[in-house]
């Protein structure tokens, strides 16, 4: 009785701005299908967190630090108070939203984390030393290996494996905050961009039909980017390398890795990954959705290295890498606010994305891009190749053999990826990277200055690539 005497009055004020809650979609097989679509302003806390996390670290870092978590709760609360009253009257709220909510932390949060996390907790026990000296030439080897093995152990497992040595090898520097700004631009999501494990929109990808080796179709894209971007770097590096007041004489030593047997363990993620694209075991039918064995599967297998890998390394390996569960911490209850106020988003983006006028490979480059760097870039690149497919009325093997199929396909594909490097929230490990760099007392530019730096090096870059890529 409540219910009905607060919505009926608030649903239809805002229903008058907001239009129908019921649109008709093409079902498979012809037919008309009816899906709920939320109103615009239940997006209202997916914007809220995003301004929660650009300004209240500005406002008193310290305070942020203790609390974020509790403010990523209130925003889920808020989010699902919303979500609640903006479904009609006689229309169950699971029935509205059950599925997107099933699917957004079932299929793709305790995914996300279960992949972040083992990778993060595998790599923290892999100890690199010797002969980082910190200088501009070692920046730049380093965040070139990065730039390539993040296509095959994944833009995460990059990441993890090579901030620490990075952080370790700069830490005389005064000016260092470029030294990881780039290596988010390039090791957390350029680099991703040659095969289905470097980054997840590709992945699914793959899982929906695209072939493993598609994604070398990339390599002059990436080869531009990645180019581009080293240069720019080894140039303001060797800049501001003039600037240092004392730079330190550093011996040559050989490299020395300890904890190596969790190579073995990082490939065993890799295999997990690959193992769940391939095989098929079939569904777990849920009321909301399904489970797919082999996910289950996969998941439960990086769970299990992650273990393992925590029993064998000894302490004294972690310690000197200061390892600890801060950065995956802050990630998991901060993602899982994204994750969910966003859901409302995703579901507007999957009914009206086909509305957005997108019909060159160029502009599906900037609008899966843009979006990307908000969203979460692996249901955007979905929702656009599915809109790909339906405004060519083409299946995926029939996409693949159409030249404006493909070009459309490598639009989305860059966008997604390279695109996640415009803010900290466009790829899982940018805001890792943040963290640990925190951690060890590099000061890092807030939100909105980190979308500065991407705006002034990462846009003109992208206006490059569309000019010489999808003209």
């Amino acid at each position: 009785m409540i219910r009905k005497l607060i919505h009926v009055p608030l649903v239809a004020a805002l229903w008058m701005m907001t239009g129908d809650y019921i649109v008709a979609t093409g079902g498979t097989g012809g037919e008309a299908a009816t899906h709920f679509v939320p109103p615009v302003w239940a997006v209202i806390p997916f914007i809220g967190i995003l301004m929660s996390i650009a300004v209240f670290p500005l406002i008193n870092a310290h305070w942020w630090e203790h609390n974020f978590g509790k403010i990523s709760f209130l925003w889920i609360v808020i989010a699902y108070v919303l979500m609640y009253f903006s479904v009609p009257a006689g229309i169950h709220f699971l029935d509205a939203f059950g599925h997107d909510i099933f699917h957004v932390y079932l299929e793709e949060y305790v995914s996300f984390i279960i992949l972040l996390g083992s990778l993060f907790v595998i790599s923290g026990g892999i100890l690199i030393k010797g002969s980082l000296s910190g200088k501009p030439v070692s920046n730049l080897v380093i965040l070139a290996i990065g730039s390539v093995i993040a296509s095959f152990i994944g833009t995460t497992g990059a990441a993890m494996l090579l901030i620490r040595p990075l952080i370790k090898s700069i830490h005389w520097r005064q000016h260092k905050m470029h030294i990881i700004i780039f290596f988010i631009f390039l090791v957390c999501n350029i680099g991703g961009s040659l095969t289905p494990i470097g980054d997840p929109p590709l992945f699914l990808g793959f899982l929906k039909g695209i072939p493993f080796e598609w994604t070398f179709q990339l390599t002059p894209m990436w080869a531009f980017a990645v180019v581009v971007l080293l240069a720019v770097f080894f140039m303001m590096d060797n800049y501001l390398m003039k600037k240092e007041p004392d730079v330190p004489h550093t011996e040559k030593k050989g490299i020395q890795i300890q904890g190596a047997y969790n190579f073995l363990l990082l490939l065993g993620v890799i295999g997990s990954v690959l193992y769940s694209g391939i095989f098929d075991h079939g569904p777990i039918h849920l009321h909301y959705g399904k489970l797919m064995i082999q996910n289950l599967v996969r998941d439960g297998a990086m769970i299990a290295l992650a273990v393992v890998s925590m029993l064998i390394t000894p302490r004294p390996v972690r310690r000197e890498n200061n390892f600890n569960f801060f950065p995956i911490k802050e990630v998991a209850y901060l993602f899982i606010g994204i994750f969910t106020t966003m859901i409302p988003a995703l579901m507007l983006l999957n009914a009206r994305g086909g509305e957005l006028g997108i019909d060159t490979a160029a502009k599906f480059f900037w609008v899966t891009g843009v979006l990307s760097s908000f969203l979460d870039n692996a249901p955007t690149y979905i929702t656009f190749l599915e809109t790909a497919l339906g405004m060519l009325k083409l299946d995926i093997q029939q996409l693949l053999l159409d030249p404006v199929g493909v070009s459309f396909l490598k639009g989305i594909s860059v966008g997604a990826v390279f695109m996640g490097a415009n803010t900290y929230i466009g790829n899982g490990p940018n805001f890792m990277v943040k963290a640990i760099a925190e951690q060890e007392k590099i000061k890092m530019p807030s939100f909105f200055g980190y979308m500065m730096w991407s705006g002034i090096i990462l846009l003109p870059l992208f206006v490059l690539v569309h000019l010489i890529f999808f003209h």
